[in-house]
């Protein structure tokens, strides 16, 4: 079998002429490369204009193999035959080598080529292709095909090292430009031996001397979405930047299969980054890689994947009592997806909604996980391709495990496993019961064990100590059902937005109030800007200063409400002005004497109290032309809207919790 290697395009931020003249300096010798010894050459031409140079070269190589191997080769170093044709009118140099020993057994074939980007002419591309096609060799083909890749692999970086050493080293001399070749001129630029002379000082007109050869940023726009590369080449600074460190070998994997879909895939391309995790699934294997993605993009054009966040939309129950939704971003910046697995009512939803409905829903999770992977690496400045999903498992029991339930579950795990492997960071299980196990026998086998690697379970209260959550949530994101202190706001941009927001009291009674401020509140930083739900407890922070005086800092936008143990409560107010509002539940203390004792103390402290309640909770903020007509808006425009009267706290046990969407 041939293998092959094709490396992304590296651009170095210099003139085509002086990375020439960083390149002479690799020979006859060059020590940065100890496996390279020393070049003789063999036949050289010049044009008579000057123009163009050609040079064949004997290269001499140790190459870092067993002695064994070397003994049974009967051979020390091993000889390639270097052709270089150097073009200064076009600025172009084109290197091809060929081994010249055992080429009847093996036969290696590198073309490297040395180019002016195509958007500045002031900067150099190089990109480098070879082959290797072991026919025989002693028995131990496997052993020699696997010495000569990592050697290739190891001298591709330390290629690109080399022109960086000796580019600083020109520009440490005061060589900083080198003319352009002109016909009839002295014969193109001048050759330029180690020892430059001194005084050889001169820079681009209007250009301070750099002080680094680096690759250079893609000529992309950088907040373009995806920061998807345009053309058929890939550039080696944006794959660090937007797809993350890749070795070479990877990288080459990555340009081949991508080429490959450009010249046969009928259809859009999908992005790199997309392709590069089908990449990952298989360990990099092209062929499995290759298949694997074939069979996803026909299911994704059969089911019309691709158009699943702008046209579905989940049934209302759905929507309702699926307990889960997306919540900030873990410390490594990835999209965090909290489900209250055992809060979920699934004979109930699989009987309302069928597996279907389940299934599209979970597609659309995952599509817009990949969104917030692209939102949160322009963010953080960082290539981020996969999300977190903490799982919080408490109330799960025997009724999960009813059958029907368990092979929906499975046909998922299938279906997403299949079609978007490498998506999961990491999976957080938490409060795990006793019956977990069961489950977890039933579904592991669907499992890809990647993915299993990344599932980290903790049994009752363990993921709260060392090694728990903690190390990988901030302690404010965390839901405060999990012991954190999150609580909710909701900045407002544009006047006349409508905060929507429906909450059932389940223990205890309360007090509910909406705040306006024009400061941000303490953890601001870590706010959503929109919809969220989730359940509160005696476990709240502090979201307004204790220095806020009322009236000055915030003000009240909503009367106090009384909300008691086991309503429903449905509201919603139209904003007047920007910033940010403040939903507070507080503890109802009658012992004043009056329903509204201590109303007025906003800043009080629930933290000390032995009297917790405890809040289900949803809201949602919506653009004024969207409001009517909305599930959300319940037939209200402003004010509080006590919709339903008591009701059992059990009916609503397994809303959603705790989730910014």
């Amino acid at each position: 079998m041939v293998q092959k290697y094709q490396s992304p395009v590296r651009v170095y931020k210099y003139p085509f002429e002086l990375v020439m003249a960083a390149y002479e300096k690799r020979f006859p010798t060059c020590p940065l490369i100890p496996v390279f010894i020393g070049s003789d050459i063999i036949n050289e031409h010049k044009s008579e204009d000057g123009s163009l140079h050609v040079v064949e070269r004997s290269c001499k190589l140790n190459v870092d193999a067993p002695r064994l191997l070397k003994k049974i080769a009967g051979v020390e170093y091993v000889y390639f035959i270097q052709k270089n044709t150097l073009n200064w009118k076009e600025r172009t140099l084109l290197i091809e080598a060929r081994n010249e020993t055992f080429s009847t057994r093996v036969l290696v074939n590198e073309t490297c080529s040395y180019s002016v980007h195509p958007d500045n002419e002031d900067w150099t591309c190089f990109e480098q292709s070879a082959s290797l096609d072991i026919k025989s060799f002693f028995g131990f083909e496997s052993t020699v095909e696997k010495i000569a890749m990592k050697q290739y692999t190891a001298n591709i970086k330390r290629g690109k090292e080399v022109i960086e050493f000796y580019l600083n080293e020109l520009i440490s001399q005061g060589i900083t430009h080198i003319p352009r070749w002109t016909p009839g001129g002295t014969g193109g630029p001048p050759h330029v031996s180690r020892a430059a002379t001194s005084g050889h000082r001169c820079s681009i007109e209007g250009r301070e001397p750099e002080l680094e050869a680096s690759s250079a940023p893609t000529p992309q726009r950088a907040d373009a979405p995806g920061a998807e590369q345009d053309g058929d080449k890939l550039e080696a600074e944006y794959i660090e930047r937007y797809l993350g460190h890749l070795t070479p070998l990877q990288e080459s994997a990555l340009i081949h299969l991508r080429q490959w879909l450009q010249e046969t895939h009928k259809g859009k391309i999908p992005k790199d980054d997309h392709i590069l995790r089908f990449l990952r699934a298989r360990d990099f294997n092209l062929e499995k890689a290759r298949e694997m993605l074939c069979q996803s993009l026909s299911w994704r054009k059969q089911y019309q994947v691709d158009y699943i966040l702008q046209t579905w939309r989940p049934p209302p129950i759905l929507e309702e009592y699926y307990a889960g939704g997306w919540h900030y971003h873990d410390r490594d910046g990835r999209p965090l997806y909290i489900l209250r697995l055992g809060q979920i009512d699934t004979k109930g939803l699989l009987k309302a909604v069928g597996e279907e409905a389940i299934l599209r829903h979970v597609l659309s999770i995952n599509e817009e996980g990949q969104r917030r992977c692209d939102e949160n690496t322009h963010l953080f400045g960082q290539p981020i391709r996969s999300w977190t999903c903490l799982v919080d498992l408490e109330g799960l029991n025997m009724r999960h495990l009813w059958r029907p339930g368990v092979k929906a579950l499975l046909r998922i795990i299938e279906v997403v496993e299949a079609n978007y492997p490498e998506t999961l960071g990491r999976l957080l299980i938490v409060r795990a019961p006793r019956v977990f196990p069961v489950l977890w026998t039933l579904v592991s086998p669907f499992i890809n064990e990647n993915s299993r690697r990344k599932f980290l379970i903790y049994s009752g209260n363990n993921y709260q100590g060392p090694g728990g959550v903690c190390d990988y949530l901030d302690k404010e994101i965390i839901p405060d059902f999990l012991g954190g202190d999150c609580m909710i706001t909701a900045e407002i941009v544009e006047v006349e937005s409508v905060i929507t927001w429906d909450f059932d009291v389940l223990r205890g009674d309360v007090v509910f109030s909406l705040f306006h401020s024009k400061r941000a509140p303490e953890v601001g930083q870590k706010e959503p800007a929109s919809g969220a739900t989730g359940a509160t407890s005696g476990n709240n922070v502090q979201l307004m200063d204790k220095n806020w005086v009322l009236g000055v800092d915030y003000r009240r936008v909503e009367s106090p409400l009384v909300c008691r143990e086991g309503e429903s409560i449905q509201g919603s107010h139209v904003t007047r002005w920007p910033g940010f509002y403040i939903l507070q539940w507080k503890m109802h203390s009658p012992a004043s004497g009056s329903s509204l004792a201590r109303v007025d103390d906003v800043l009080a402290s629930l933290q000390g109290s032995s009297h917790k309640c405890k809040v289900l909770y949803y809201f949602e903020v919506l653009a004024s032309e969207d409001f009517r007509g909305s599930m959300s808006s319940l037939e209200s425009c402003s004010g509080f809207s006590q919709l339903s009267g008591v009701t059992s706290s059990s009916n609503k046990s397994h809303s959603s919790s705790l989730i910014s969407r």
